[in-house]
């Protein structure tokens, strides 16, 4: 992958290097406690969470075409850079049940060395066309984390509005919410910005 790919793939990781940012601020996207989740039939992220983050986008691009980049999860390094491996641990399509391990890559920093996060996450509850929800553990070399992540697709005037949060808990991310919030959002910042540039790069940037 192209390195200014892999340097992106330390923003998209779990946090692992609470203690080199400090205190950073939250960033504008933090999900507000007061706000309604996302939830997907009904269930949505860790309502006990500190750090959560929600975003979304308008995507320029059929509803079907999103939704087959986002399920063929097997496919998700060619077009995420900060995915360096993915083993799908299911047979079939996505579904309810179904379980898949990824892993991205952290750079070094001054408490903890250079390391591949490694994420199972598995399909709670899913609307096909609609939402997922997934979870699962977060693993690298000092650091345990456990995610709730939610997306919602609804179709719109001109493409597909596409709207994500999730939460993390976890001894690391606890011990400094505002730069574990500020590296979540930036994570889900930039996953949304691939899934709508493979998106529309499919049709011609217009939704048909």
């Amino acid at each position: 992958m192209l390195s200014t790919r892999r340097a992106r793939a330390a923003l998209l990781a779990v946090p692992l290097v609470l203690a080199a940012l400090g205190t950073a601020a939250a960033p504008a996207g933090a999900a507000s406690r007061s706000a309604a989740p996302l939830t997907c039939r009904g269930e949505g992220v860790d309502p006990g969470a500190a750090v959560r983050y929600r975003t979304q986008a308008v995507i320029h691009a059929p509803l079907s075409t999103i939704w087959k980049l986002q399920t063929e999860v097997g496919r998700w390094p060619s077009w995420q850079g900060p995915v360096a491996t993915m083993e799908r641990l299911y047979h079939g399509p996505l579904r309810p049940g179904a379980a898949f391990r990824w892993t991205t890559p952290v750079p070094p920093n001054p408490s903890t060395p250079a390391t591949s996060l490694t994420i199972t996450s598995t399909v709670r509850q899913m609307k096909y066309g609609s939402c997922i929800r997934w979870t699962g553990p977060a693993d690298g070399e000092g650091l345990h984390i456990d995610g709730v992540h939610v997306w919602n697709f609804t179709k719109v005037r001109g493409g597909v509005l596409v709207r994500t949060e999730e939460t993390h808990t976890g001894p690391q991310v606890d011990a400094n919410v505002p730069a574990a919030t500020s590296i979540l959002g930036a994570g889900l910042e930039g996953w949304l910005r691939d899934l709508k540039t493979a998106a529309e790069a499919q049709h011609g940037g217009s939704h048909r």
